[in-house]
């Protein structure tokens, strides 16, 4: 993915209840308590972190116990640092006073509560992306002597590591916004790695590639542990019956290795949806978002969505009709859809399809394009549909250019799909002749939707007539 490509719309929630599950994650919320509970006598060290003798003082105040509980609150007093909430007041007595962060996330507005969750989560993606400190430690100690980190012993390249979480969270970015909701659906673990590691043009993974997806999938475990607190996803771990060694320790009941769903799931949270976007965008990618075009015109509306998924499409047509008074935005979407470009039955489609959203309102801007040679055959349709009286029958050559069109959007919009396939053998079985008919047919797109249609339909004799038709096309308009 190159930072020049188009990513379909995010369905965004309202940043008002982004904002409170911003506050309500467990990472931002312990990291305002300690910022809280910080005053003048609480010491840092060089570096900002609690010097080691508070810790226990401040997990204590975050009702934090166990073998986790200095971590967490390091982490949630690194967020607190990070994201301005505390700042050192004294560097040399190494004292901290209330930042200028703490006030936005009570007396902010939802993009400032926003903004320091933002910082939060790339503190909390640079803490996902170091290994295990164990292994630090033992690094540590192989570069004694030398003065430097040992990252060989460690097996760690800081770079590669954040690349391949930045990788993964993208590639969970798409399958969410592709999707047809604001939350896709949760994600098996091995898939979303098998994406970073299997290369695209490997029909069958070799055990070397598979061991590399099982690596994976340990170190996004843990990540994915570490990354649902702040609020990016909702993540259900691996089961570690899966884990166990069975040699030493036996698993209590047998283990469906073929249950997916113990391997781990993952989904973005809204709010996940909403930091991923702009980290995206941070990053140079074109990441919009739906209502993005609510005030722009009804070109811009039919040449934006026609790439949008139909979900995507619905929600965005929906707002822009919302601001708009319904006959004059019928007329407006109407002589926007009009053109012989590529483009043009796309947008005819789409216009159909925002017209449909209008109701019985719009009747007046459809009887008067009903002489229109390329609107005329949509009009009669939205018409029939809508059981107006008085409409004029179709001519068959207006049937005949409205099913081209009607077929080239669908090209345009699905390629070569199921139900365009099923749309093509309906035609060809509906209309005897149609071949012969169908490549005079004065339409841009004439001899490519014949083509298409020879190469979908399953029958052969009838494949080849279409193939013969779109070369007479061909011939016939001089292309």
């Amino acid at each position: 993915m190159s930072d020049s490509s188009i990513l379909p719309p995010a369905r965004l929630r309202p940043e008002a209840e982004l904002a409170r599950d911003a506050l309500s994650t467990p990472v931002l919320s312990r990291a305002a308590r300690l910022a809280r509970w910080a005053g003048p006598d609480t010491r840092v060290d060089a570096g900002g972190g609690l010097v080691d003798e508070q810790v226990p003082a401040a997990a204590a105040e975050l009702g934090l116990t166990g073998e986790d509980a200095a971590a967490d609150a390091g982490e949630a007093w690194r967020v607190a640092v990070d994201a301005g909430l505390v700042e050192v007041a004294d560097e040399e007595e190494g004292t901290v006073a209330a930042g200028a962060g703490l006030a936005l996330l009570t007396g902010g507005s939802p993009q400032d509560v926003l903004g320091v969750w933002l910082t939060a989560l790339e503190t909390v993606l640079g803490d996902a992306s170091v290994p295990d400190l164990g292994g630090l430690v033992d690094a540590i100690a192989e570069g004694e002597g030398s003065g430097e980190l040992d990252l060989d012993a460690l097996d760690w390249d800081p770079e590669a590591e954040a690349e391949f979480l930045d990788g993964v969270l993208g590639n969970l970015y798409l399958l969410t916004v592709g999707g047809e909701g604001v939350e896709g659906a949760m994600v098996p673990l091995p898939g979303l790695a098998a994406s970073v590691i299997v290369p695209d043009d490997m029909a069958e993974p070799t055990n070397d590639v598979l061991e590399q997806v099982s690596d994976a999938m340990m170190r996004l475990d843990d990540q994915f542990r570490m990354l649902e607190p702040v609020g990016l996803v909702e993540y259900r771990p691996v089961d570690e019956a899966l884990m166990a060694d069975t040699d030493e320790e036996p698993a209590a009941a047998p283990v469906d290795d073929t249950d997916v769903s113990r391997y781990g799931m993952v989904r973005l949270t809204p709010l996940g949806l909403y930091g991923l976007r702009a980290r995206l965008l941070e990053a140079g990618f074109e990441a919009p978002a739906v209502g993005d075009l609510v005030d722009k015109g009804a070109d811009a509306l039919l040449d934006g969505t026609a790439v949008f998924p139909p979900a995507a499409a619905h929600a965005e047509t929906e707002q822009w009709l919302a601001r708009r008074e319904p006959l004059a935005s019928a007329r407006e979407l109407l002589a926007a859809a009009r053109g012989a470009d590529e483009g043009a039955p796309l947008r005819r489609l789409r216009c159909q399809q925002a017209l449909s959203l209008v109701g019985a309102s719009a009747e007046p801007a459809l009887r008067e394009v009903l002489d229109d040679p390329e609107l005329g055959g949509l009009a009669r349709v939205w018409l029939a549909e809508h059981g107006a009286a008085d409409v004029p029958p179709p001519s068959e050559a207006l049937i005949f250019w409205l099913t081209i069109d009607t077929v080239a959007a669908q090209l345009a919009a699905e390629g070569n799909s199921e139900e365009l396939r099923s749309l093509v053998e309906g035609l060809a079985r509906q209309h005897s002749g149609f071949f012969d008919t169908a490549w005079r047919v004065e339409h841009p797109a004439t001899a490519d939707v014949l083509e298409a249609m020879g190469r979908l339909h399953p029958d052969k004799r009838i494949a080849k007539e279409a193939r013969k038709a779109a070369f007479k096309a061909r011939s016939q308009h001089g292309n």
